[in-house]
Formats: structure tokens, C-alpha cells, sequence
């Protein structure tokens, strides 16, 4: 990306500084952050434009196999549910403007963008919420089922959702990016926020989250960066748990404000949510970890 190049110059400094192993590692931080300030920087500029909560346009009409009668003057169209869109921590929709443009242009076209409270300091509430939109989403489009993708803080409330408040019978899958499943220790003074405090390790949510989910009916991918400046450890990132239907994704190169944004992960999530069931057991038998940037 044009981004990094304001880095080339540096490079052979980099190598004389370090040893190869680790300049090799330092080039590649130095471009992840710089690529990550850009984003901050722009993002900085639509973030306004997300404060509103999004309108909601008319009700789609169903398609025939999620219970609509089908119109014979239409070409036959594979059913996708709606697309969930939930932000992270101190954040709201515009995030997601790229993504949304990709998954509009690939066919996704009832795809919806979710504020939740900057105020809001309890995951538990915070799921409850989102449940209530989804409820309304479904009444809305005829569909059964959603799809639901969070970023960070966003995808732990809909996993909370999910696991803890009968979630998977309305969410086929979850794709979290860069999502403290395990619990992060970045920036200890930020415990003054009681929902930083909920994203720790050992906390009573992240201990919620651990305990048996036996029948649990949702499809789980979580893209986790090895440059996450926000996960630590970067593991914290990764779904580890024998009763869900969880596949890890390694995104190697960007940090955590880049996992929206960055085409290569649009391109990830776009297979995840187009993946069935048995695709997704097989891979998830197959595959640890793929790279996909």
C-alpha cells in the first residue's frame, strides 16, 4: 500500500541497527504502524458520520426459502441472512464503511451497522441490547437467522450473546477481529473503565465465556493480527474452546485498526460468512491458523 513507502527509506537503517532476524521484525511494525495511524487518521474523520444511529430502510421481502413465496419474475438468488455490524470499544459504525462497500459489492446487500453507548460499562448489558436488534432485524427482513461481525470489544459482546443469552438460535456465525476472547493486559491504567475490567484476563465475563457451551449452534471465526498492539498476549485474540465450532485466522502484517479495513481480511471474512457448515467443519479440522495478508 502507498502508505508503507514512507518507511523504504528507513529500511537500510533498520538492517544496520538491528540484526537480520530482528529488522526483518521491526520493518514489518514499523509499516503495520504506520499503516494503522493512516487508518486512525481517517477514521478520525468519519467518525462523526457514525455517531447517528443508522436508519433502517423498509422491510426486505424474504426469499423463498426463509418462508417468502417466490416471484416468478425474478432470477433465482442464494439466500444469505442479514449482515450485523458491531464496532468496538470508544468507537462507533463509520469503522466499518469499507467493509460494508465490500460486502455490498459481493452480493451482502442487507447489511446493518449497530451503535452501542460510549457510556455503556457492562458486557452483559451491552448483549442484552444487541439480542433486542437482532430480534427486531429478523422481524423486520423475514430471516431467521443473522450473521453478526464485531470488531474488538464487539465481537465479545456478541459472543456473550451467543453463548450466555441463547444467541446461536438467531446467530449462524460470528466473526470477531482482533477480539479479547482470552482477555487482554494492555494498558493496565485503563481499569478505571469497569468494561476494560470486564476484557481482562480471569475476569467474571472472560470466566462466563470458559464455562461449557455443549449444542452450541454458532459458527465461530476469529481473525487475530500477530502486529495487535491491543491483545496481549496476541493470543488472547484466538477462540479456544472443545464445545464451540471455532476457526482461528492468523493476519500477519497489520495491527488492530487495519482487521476492518484491510481488503485482504474483507476478502476472509466474505469466505467465512459464505461457508457452510460442512465446509466449516472440514476446515476447521484442517486448518490451525491461515495467513491471509
Amino acid at each position: 500500500m502507498q502508505v508503507t513507502r514512507m518507511v523504504e527509506p528507513l529500511l537500510p537503517y533498520c538492517r544496520r541497527l538491528w540484526p537480520t532476524s530482528l529488522a526483518g521484525l521491526s520493518v514489518t511494525l514499523l509499516k503495520a504502524t504506520a499503516l494503522d495511524l493512516a487508518i486512525l487518521a481517517g477514521h478520525l474523520l468519519l467518525y462523526p458520520s457514525g455517531i447517528i444511529q443508522e436508519r433502517r430502510g423498509p422491510a426486505v421481502p424474504a426469499l423463498p426459502d426463509e418462508g417468502g413465496a417466490e416471484d416468478p419474475a425474478r432470477l433465482p438468488t442464494r439466500a444469505t441472512p442479514p449482515v450485523v455490524l458491531l464496532h468496538g470499544f470508544i468507537d462507533n459504525r463509520s469503522v466499518f464503511v469499507l467493509l460494508r462497500r465490500s460486502l455490498a459489492q459481493h452480493g451482502r446487500h442487507r447489511v446493518e451497522s449497530l451503535n452501542y453507548s460510549p457510556l455503556t460499562c457492562d458486557i452483559r448489558i451491552a448483549a442484552e441490547l444487541l439480542g433486542r436488534h437482532i430480534e427486531e432485524i429478523c422481524e423486520r427482513t423475514g430471516s431467521s437467522r443473522v450473521d453478526v461481525v464485531g470488531h474488538s470489544l464487539g465481537g465479545l459482546i456478541a459472543r456473550y450473546y451467543v453463548q450466555r443469552l441463547g444467541g446461536d438460535a438467531r446467530v449462524r456465525t460470528l466473526v470477531t477481529l482482533g477480539t479479547p476472547h482470552g482477555g487482554t493486559r494492555v494498558a493496565p491504567l485503563a481499569n478505571a473503565h469497569p468494561i476494560v475490567r470486564q476484557m481482562r484476563p480471569g475476569s467474571q465475563v472472560i470466566e462466563e465465556l470458559s464455562r461449557p457451551a455443549a449444542g452450541c449452534r454458532t459458527r465461530f471465526v476469529s481473525f487475530w493480527s500477530d502486529l495487535d498492539h491491543l491483545m496481549v498476549p496476541l493470543e488472547a485474540a484466538r477462540i479456544d474452546h472443545p464445545d464451540l465450532l471455532a476457526e482461528n485466522v492468523q493476519v500477519s502484517g497489520i495491527g488492530h485498526l487495519a482487521l476492518p479495513v484491510h481488503p485482504a481480511v474483507a476478502t476472509g471474512i466474505r469466505q467465512a460468512l459464505d461457508t457452510d457448515w460442512t465446509q466449516a467443519a472440514r476446515s476447521a479440522a484442517q486448518n490451525d491458523d491461515l495467513t491471509v495478508a
